[in-house]
């Protein structure tokens, strides 16, 4: 025993070492080459402890991360939207913007700006490690059944990585075996169509060999599996990758067919195991574990597990109650024009319910409320039930400028003195929620839509909008106004901005359905500064230790102008948005090109060769 005790300590020695290896910088043109890790000990693969440390490791650079706690380089490429204002001050994100016109081949890069293992390097690094282990677990000695369930996992693991980058490259080098030691991969990128191809077969591996695996930590099971071949194909048949809706191509005019069975599939198992819309939009990002009916695909994090939380609560807290508000939480006017009346109904087609630009925020779709903290709006923290957050320019102990502040995905309980995480500890230790029921939904009521079922597509969107809180009134919850395919189509993809509101996927939403490019003008976002007259001492001047300000009607429009005036603000920094349609596929950089990998430059883009939608 005492020998089968030492083996198993040395089989997880060297898989750490191991682990710890892979993230070591390695040449330029040696960034498809993995050294074949059999020749370090094959014993490991028979070892289920050693294969779950290497296991784990692939989870934390693979699974997607809270927003903005680790971004790749150039990261204002993937986060530009109409969503943030992002006033940044460094020229190389704003040049990455792509505010400023045509990017050159060199401005992107999905991956780091070091060739390393860790998350948001290189993702073939990710992809090497799962080939490592798809090859080598079958040659080990584990039992079958505990086999099938880790080699789920890394199929699923893989398919994951592929899809990032497909969906910024279009088609890509396609590795799906482990590259043994002085080799370099010659094969050039594959078309898109074969590396759809590839991660649709891993995810359908995955879903087969995950039958009957359950778990609450975050692992990916069969429903995750499937729900991410629901979403990958529900890309494969958007306009990203199907331009001409199937015209150019009728021997694939089943995308948009193939999509709905999946997505239906996908449906049909989150019901099954339980998957329900929590009742309150705000618990979303505030309820965790098995309470929280809605997540399906996450990152655990733990405040008190050293190394295992993030930043996000200062990133999104006022500085008021110890944070340091980021300024990619500011939402651009254009994202607060996105929310509609209290009965779903656009601002200005609502007879129901008047829009005041002076108090925007009245009558307006609840998930408004539940999103954004405006000028004088009771924002509870630090568990003060009835706190108000001031927002005008100058305010005592505040950040200027933000006149609008996101408040979704902070802790009201936790107290200002923990919110700051420090040496791996602290913060609030909420999980991150990459997929929920929402987006199944909503990927679901495309499919439907864009298949003629546009009553099946209305029932998803009116579920989601009666959870919201939204007034069914005179057009059924707004849906009413939405009486074609296209019609519906751009009502589903507003409704996507709001009930996504600053969760990482704005970005990618416009890029799939190729309305990236008809962004125009500068971004813009609402300060709040003090009328002509007032004073910021009477606002601030305490009676028995109560501000002035905590005393007013913000909610009556005489008294808020009376002390405050609503301004719009235009980011001159940059250029106007001016994105070229090829755009929607970024090109490798040149390292990728030039170090012997035979990677072709994307058309569009100075000397491109490659079709990315071949």
């Amino acid at each position: 025993m005492i020998k089968q005790i030492k083996n198993n300590i040395r089989k997880a020695a060297l898989i750490l070492t191991m682990a710890a290896c892979l993230p070591a910088c390695v040449n330029k043109d040696e960034f498809f080459l993995l050294p074949d890790t059999e020749g370090i000990d094959a014993a490991i693969w028979d070892n289920e402890g050693s294969v779950q440390l290497h296991l784990n490791r692939v989870y934390d650079v693979v699974m997607p991360y809270f927003p903005l706690q680790v971004v790749p380089d150039r990261y204002g490429v993937h986060l530009a939207s109409d969503e943030s204002y992002f006033p940044d001050n460094d020229a190389n994100a704003r040049a990455a913007l792509g505010l400023q016109g045509v990017l050159g081949v060199n401005d992107v890069r999905f991956t780091g700006n070091q060739y390393r293992g860790n998350p948001g390097d290189n993702k073939y690094w990710d992809i090497a490690r799962c080939n490592d282990a798809i090859t080598n677990i079958p040659k080990g000695t584990m039992a079958p059944d505990r086999q099938r369930i880790l080699l789920g996992q890394y199929y699923a693991l893989r398919a994951m990585t592929y899809f990032e980058l497909v969906k910024v490259y279009g088609g890509v080098p396609l590795i799906l075996e482990q590259q043994l030691e002085n080799s370099v991969y010659m094969g050039g990128r594959k078309s898109a169509k074969e590396c759809f191809a590839a991660i649709v077969s891993d995810l359908n591996n995955s879903m087969q060999m995950l039958e009957g695996f359950n778990s609450t930590d975050g692992r990916i099971t069969k429903l995750i599996a499937a729900c991410l071949k629901a979403k990958v194909l529900f890309y494969w048949a958007s306009p990203q990758f199907n331009p001409t809706n199937d015209a150019k191509h009728p021997y694939q005019a089943t995308r948009w067919t193939d999509a709905l069975t999946a997505n239906k599939e996908a449906y049909d198992l989150a019901l099954a195991a339980g998957k329900r819309l929590m009742p309150n939009y705000l618990d979303i990002f505030r309820i965790e574990g098995t309470a929280n009916t809605e997540a399906i695909l996450i990152r655990t994090y733990s405040s008190t597990v050293v190394n295992r939380g993030n930043n996000a609560e200062v990133r999104n807290r006022p500085s008021s109650e110890g944070g340091s508000y980021n300024s990619l939480y500011t939402p651009t006017t254009k994202m607060i024009d996105a929310y509609p009346m209290r009965d779903g109904k656009p601002r200005g087609l609502s007879t129901a319910y008047t829009y005041d630009p002076v108090l925007f925020w009245q009558n307006r779709d609840p998930r408004f409320e539940a999103t954004f903290a405006y000028n004088g709006s009771v924002y509870p923290l630090s568990g003060n039930t009835t706190r108000k957050q001031w927002t005008y320019n100058t305010a005592v102990n505040e950040s200027n400028g933000n006149g609008v502040y996101v408040k979704r995905f902070t802790t009201p309980g936790l107290t200002s003195g923990a919110v700051a995480y420090n040496n791996g500890l602290g913060g609030s230790g909420m999980d991150w929620i990459d997929l929920r029921l929402a987006e199944v939904m909503l990927n679901y009521a495309d499919c439907l839509n864009e298949t003629g079922n546009i009553a099946g597509a209305k029932d998803l969107v009116r579920q989601i909008r009666v959870r919201a809180g939204v007034l069914a009134g005179d057009a059924d919850y707004g849906l009413g106004l939405a009486g074609s395919t296209a019609e519906l189509r751009t009502l589903i993809l507003n409704e996507r901005q709001i009930e996504f509101a600053f969760e990482n996927k704005r970005n990618a939403d416009l890029r799939r359905s190729r309305t990236m490019h008809l962004l125009t003008g500068n971004m813009s976002k609402l300060e709040i500064q003090l009328s002509a007259t007032t004073d910021k001492g009477i606002l601030e001047a305490a009676t028995n230790g109560v501000m002035f300000r905590e005393t007013i009607n913000v909610n009556d429009r005489t008294t808020y102008n009376r002390y405050f005036r609503t301004v719009t603000v235009t980011n001159t920094t940059y250029l106007p948005y001016n994105i070229p349609e090829f755009h929607y596929f970024y090109t490798f950089h040149s390292d990728f090109v030039n170090f012997g990998a035979n990677i072709a430059t994307t058309i569009g883009w100075p000397g491109g060769t490659f079709d990315p939608l071949d």
